[in-house]
């Protein structure tokens, strides 16, 4: 059952996300009850509970997971290409390398980001002042700094250095300067540390963070910034024994409505099926003081029958294994990833048609035929066009962590012990594929795990946000070859450009000595 606790927006949401000014006129001096603000709230465990939730709130905003987290990271891959008509300028420019500063999905990610940031410093700064309950502050502070950490990574990983905020803005003028990758880096592993020191191991709040979650996040940092040794420590805090964990035995139960929090879920953005078409475009966690539960746009940007904005790319589905090209079974992960013409949905009522895919085709093994994205879209069991949906974003989950050992025990040096995990990962039983070393994929040296994980990834991983890390981490170790994986790439797409708004906004934003911009914008 979906925790709607968490996700309830409150008055509260709107106390952190702005400065009071102070008026002039004594009149207006004079506190309103009903508008509260950040001095004379927070006097009680209820209430930074509230501070809390408000994180959670913006978490899954549009500004963030609900809708343009997700367009930020793929179009920032080899994952997808472009599908139906209907993509926008912004997310067309981030797809194809013409990002510019002013791009509207890039900035809405910042903002939200330094939402997340801000509503997470509120939170620990005023806890010490709450006595009533000590252990639901100390879980407070623990989910604050979780939240900022995995803000930080996301800032880090997608714009290099950052300003660095660990205070709450109470004053117009507390602008930061860009902090250097390391300074930032160093913040997030020691709030995820604290983090997964003041977590439960599993949340019993479903939806919240979770010790496992933190360990996860902070196993990513880790491995992004070339410490495979610290990463390994994280990644097997994450499931200490295997006895919090597993793989579910159904692949697809990973992607659908009916198991989230499963087994294999480590961590996992909550939606809810409204009951209607509405979605809150423009939804920030704070403008609705009531505002209903929300859900997420993904479904109706993607699927089949929907917009279909992005598809699998050529590349993506032509990574499976697949007995027409040598392999000795053909990987079901991809039927369970993608859907093409023929296909069952609506419970199998319906058949899938190219008409009902409005735009692009794609070519698999050398057949043009028109594919779509499986995971996450509600057409499993629904028919509707146009349907925001309450299908649960997982953010990590159990997979991934098996995929990052592989990654970690591999440049440590133990190869063998990477291709177990490997094969735990393909064990699955309704994936069953055979184990490494296969005739497509032998596992003899280092080089040839490192080609086993990044195919591995792909088939396990492909559209779940994660591979425009490991373009960036394998760039710069040499693995991608020539040409790179993604064609327009050249050196100042490491990073994004930071957004014109806050180069015109922080006075402040060079004065550490790194340039108000990235290079190449």
């Amino acid at each position: 059952m979906k925790s709607a606790v968490v996700y309830k927006v409150t008055t509260v949401a709107c106390v952190i996300a702005v400065i009071v000014v102070v008026a002039c006129n004594r009149e207006l001096d004079k506190t309103n009850p009903n508008s509260p603000t950040v001095n004379n709230y927070f006097k009680n465990s209820n209430e930074l509970l509230g501070g809390t939730n408000a994180i959670y709130s913006i978490f899954h905003s549009a500004s963030l997971i609900g809708r343009e987290w997700f367009f930020l990271h793929d179009t920032r891959t080899d994952d997808v290409s472009a599908g139906g008509g209907q993509l926008e300028v912004p997310r067309a420019q981030l797809l194809n390398g013409a990002t510019t500063a002013s791009n509207a999905v890039l900035n809405s990610v910042w903002n939200g980001l330094y939402t997340v940031i801000h509503r997470s410093n509120t939170v620990i700064d005023n806890a010490p002042q709450v006595t009533d309950n000590a252990a639901l502050r100390d879980r407070c502070v623990a989910e604050a700094k979780f939240f900022r950490g995995w803000a930080y990574f996301e800032l880090v990983s997608l714009w290099g250095p950052v300003p660095l905020y660990t205070k709450q803005v109470t004053t117009p003028d507390q602008f930061q300067p860009r902090a250097a990758a390391d300074a930032v880096y160093n913040q997030i592993f020691q709030d995820l540390k604290d983090a997964a020191a003041g977590l439960e191991q599993v949340a019993t709040d479903k939806g919240r963070a979770s010790k496992g979650a933190a360990n996860a996040v902070l196993g990513r940092a880790y491995m992004q910034k070339g410490d495979y040794a610290n990463a390994k420590t994280a990644l097997l805090a994450v499931n200490p024994g295997n006895s919090v964990y597993k793989l579910m035995d159904n692949y697809f139960d990973n992607f659908d409505e009916e198991h989230e929090f499963n087994a294999e879920s480590i961590f996992e953005a909550v939606f809810f099926d409204r009951g209607d078409n509405n979605f809150n475009w423009g939804y920030t966690g704070d403008d609705q003081p009531n505002a209903q539960p929300q859900s997420t746009v993904r479904n109706q940007e993607y699927s089949p029958i929907a917009w279909r904005n992005l598809i699998p790319s050529n590349r993506l589905l032509n990574e499976f294994e697949n007995t027409a090209t040598g392999a000795a079974k053909t990987d079901p992960r991809f039927g369970l990833s993608v859907y093409q013409t023929g296909d069952k949905y609506n419970n199998n009522a319906n058949t899938l048609t190219d008409a009902e895919q409005n735009g692009n085709s794609s070519v698999v093994n050398g057949v043009t035929k028109k594919i779509s994205w499986r995971k996450f879209m509600l057409i499993y069991k629904d028919n509707s066009g146009f349907r925001p949906g309450g299908i649960n974003q997982r953010i990590i989950r159990y997979a991934e962590v098996l995929l990052m050992l592989a990654e970690c025990e591999n440049e440590l040096g133990s190869p063998a012990a990477a291709v177990g995990y490997l094969n735990q990962v393909r064990a699955r039983a309704s994936v069953n594929m055979p184990a490494y070393p296969t005739a497509q994929y032998p596992v003899t040296t280092k080089e040839q795990v490192t080609k086993a994980i990044m195919h591995e990834k792909t088939a396990e991983l492909g559209g779940e946000e994660v591979r425009n890390r490991d373009l960036l981490r394998w760039r710069k170790k040499g693995y991608l070859g020539v040409p790179d994986p993604i064609s327009y790439y050249k050196a100042r797409d490491e990073f994004l450009p930071i957004p014109q708004a806050e180069i015109d906004n922080n006075p402040k934003l060079e004065a550490g000595g790194i340039p108000k911009q990235n290079t190449g914008y």
